[in-house]
């Protein structure tokens, strides 16, 4: 399976370092694009696959075209990719916002899967939901379901729209989880930890929290019910989050979340 990687940044170094490492392709099928010679020379010092600077010289022998550029770059992109891509290669999406429809017009290919992955992606723990055209077959799905698991879980949705629910969910999702990593640790320091140990506090109290519900069937509530006693300090806590709608406000942030990714996809 000859794999071509159009963009050389974080994503596209994970997926290249990620393909590699689980054995799905080799360095010698795998392609690399980026659009200037020092990019060019850049991602060859990687060493994990050949690069290429012209669309025309890669583009026609690969099986799966992967667009891990960004998305305000999608235009140029489309412009360059012109006329290159062929019915019977299947185009990969990882650009946030940019719609199947749009993928379908600009490049005039049927196999178009668009994909939103997740930050965490870097060390194989990222959470990836993707969708695809009718056009892409059972076993080409399954070929790039397995790419996108080399980075961590995946989930196929049936409609686009799942896409930008997912973009609010997962795909900002980390940037939540830090957001309220780091009022705890303003919240320990307050309390007269250093900052080392208020970082140390949080972040593992994090980890285990994650580790513990993963490994054990119990639901979120459940495990607040065997942290809370009553009248004890966790309850306290948990009234207070209450009255400050804190749970509100984290679904009113990803529904925000969810109307741009929307707006972002009409343009």
């Amino acid at each position: 399976m000859k794999i071509l990687i159009i963009g050389g940044g974080n994503m596209g170094l994970t997926y290249a370092r990620s393909f590699v490492r689980a054995h799905i392709t080799s360095r010698l099928d795998l392609r690399l694009l980026a659009r200037s010679p020092e990019r060019v020379a850049a991602l060859a010092a990687h060493e994990i696959g050949t690069v290429w600077g012209q669309p025309q010289d890669c583009v026609p022998g690969a099986d799966i075209i992967i667009l891990a550029v960004k998305p305000q770059d999608s235009g140029a992109l489309f412009e360059t990719l012109r006329g290159l891509v062929q019915p019977q290669q299947v185009v990969l999406s990882i650009m946030a916002g940019v719609r199947i429809a749009t993928l379908r017009e600009a490049l005039g290919t049927p196999k178009i899967i668009r994909a939103m992955p997740n930050l965490p992606a870097q060390i194989g723990m990222g959470m990836t939901a993707f969708t695809s055209t009718d056009e892409v077959s059972r076993a080409e799905l399954v070929q790039v379901q397995n790419l996108l698991s080399t980075t961590g879980k995946t989930v196929y949705v049936e409609q686009e729209s799942a896409i930008d629910a997912s973009t609010a969910i997962s795909g900002s999702g980390p940037a939540y989880v830090y957001y309220c990593m780091e009022a705890l640790m303003a919240a320990a320091a307050q309390m007269g930890f250093a900052p080392a140990e208020a970082e140390l506090l949080v972040s593992q109290t994090f980890r285990g929290a994650v580790e513990l519900y993963s490994q054990a069937g119990l639901s979120c509530q459940e495990w607040i019910a065997r942290v809370a006693s009553k009248g004890g300090t966790t309850e306290a806590a948990m009234q207070a989050f209450g009255s400050g709608a804190v749970r509100e406000g984290l679904m009113a942030g990803a529904e925000a979340a969810r109307a741009r990714a929307e707006e972002l996809g009409k343009r």
